[in-house]
């Protein structure tokens, strides 16, 4: 094969390779997508069936409208305004195809923030803009909104932030917790000043809205906190998983004790937990496992959801605790997010939007046929030389 065939066959490959997926049908068992339970988890509805997703990703649900979603995916993001029935891709111009990793509602629920590969875009009603992004946030582990108009806390690759005016400033919050980063935050909308994070697989509490933080946990097992819930019913409750473990804290994280036995298939990574209607749902790399609120049985739901498929996304309904969506990912979260945080080459940089990844597969093949040209003038001047006389 000549060198500039070579190169040809090398741009087609790196084209092939690195380019978008065609969408085809598939089956949600095998793929993942988002499902709902209106029962705490006793039956699934598939929510999106007429889509193709691979990943989703995070999901938010508006605290004034239950039936109107934003479900981030690994290639943008998608909004239903009948709780699923129907999706529309959300300003693809502005978001890109590229995959979204964390979104929330302010709490007027029209407003939103939606977190991508490397950048934060804010909407006031239908209009999308890019806002400035923290140092160290991207690509973001989520987006939390902070019960008071404006506040939204982001758990961001490598730093805490938090905004109280939606996005136009941060301010970094979380230099206290002895961690590179919060891998979970959570707020209730009732106490907009309390703050729970697990920062390094130790839980820390703030009552003054991050400024400054506690650590807790005293009677909790050997091993570090995978997933914590807040208990819908009970302000001072909490549910976390620790070593395979679920635990339970009446006193807002200040003292815990194992509730029924350790899962039943080990070792599990516990990626979220929800409690609603004496029933506990666990999202895991191994799909949902539901039991009773007493822990005391423990069953993978495979009858009606994928099984064996990693479940990153356990979000509860504002007005119905028994209502649970479940979101489910070929590659998890934190998975993908890893890779497009490794990945951020100097391209990225100057160009940190969803067209940076093909402009980059652009340049790669238009370098591929120049460099082959080149060659290939080389040979012709070499092969014209040897037949001089």
């Amino acid at each position: 094969m000549t060198p500039h065939r070579l190169c040809l066959v090398l741009a087609l490959a790196l084209t092939i390779g690195l380019g978008p997926l065609p969408a085809v049908a598939h089956d949600a068992s095998a793929w993942g997508g988002l499902f709902r339970t209106r029962d705490a988890g006793a039956s699934w509805l598939h929510v999106n069936p007429g889509s193709f997703v691979s990943g989703a990703l995070a999901l938010a649900i508006s605290p004034t409208d239950p039936h109107h979603l934003l479900l981030a995916t690994d290639t943008g993001v998608v909004r239903s305004r009948n709780a699923g029935r129907d999706w529309a891709v959300e300003a693809p111009e502005v978001l890109g195809g590229g995959p979204a990793f964390a979104v929330t509602f302010d709490v007027d629920g029209q407003r939103a923030l939606v977190a991508g590969a490397s950048a934060i875009f804010r909407s006031d009603g239908d209009r999308w803009q890019r806002l400035r992004t923290p140092s160290g946030s991207m690509p973001a582990r989520a987006l939390v909104s902070g019960g008071v108009r404006g506040r939204v806390y982001l758990p961001g690759w490598r730093k805490l932030y938090r905004t109280d005016d939606w996005g136009q400033t941060w301010v970094e919050i979380g230099s206290a917790l002895e961690a590179e980063h919060a891998s979970t935050v959570m707020i209730r909308r009732d106490q907009p000043d309390t703050v729970y994070a697990v920062a390094g697989g130790r839980l820390w509490v703030s009552a003054d809205a991050g400024r400054r933080w506690e650590r807790r946990g005293e009677g909790l097992p050997k091993g570090g906190m995978e997933a914590l819930a807040l208990d819908p019913a009970d302000v001072s409750r909490l549910w976390a998983v620790v070593a395979d473990q679920v635990v339970r804290s009446d006193d807002q994280g200040q003292h815990w004790r194992p509730v029924g036995e350790p899962l039943p298939e080990r070792p599990v990574a516990a990626h979220a937990l929800a409690v609603g209607d004496h029933a506990i749902l666990m999202a895991t790399d191994r799909g949902v496992f539901r039991g009773t609120s007493e822990g005391t049985r423990w069953a993978p739901v495979t009858d009606t959801l994928p099984a064996h498929l990693d479940a990153g996304v356990l979000t509860h309904d504002p007005v119905e605790p028994a209502t649970i969506y479940a979101g489910f990912a070929l590659m998890p979260h934190e998975q993908l997010a890893r890779r497009s945080a490794d990945s951020g080459s100097m391209l990225s940089r100057f160009l940190p939007d969803p067209w940076a990844g093909g402009l980059g597969v652009l340049a790669l093949a238009v370098l591929a046929v120049v460099t082959g040209a080149r060659l290939r003038r080389r040979a012709d001047r070499r092969a014209s030389r040897s037949v001089q006389p």
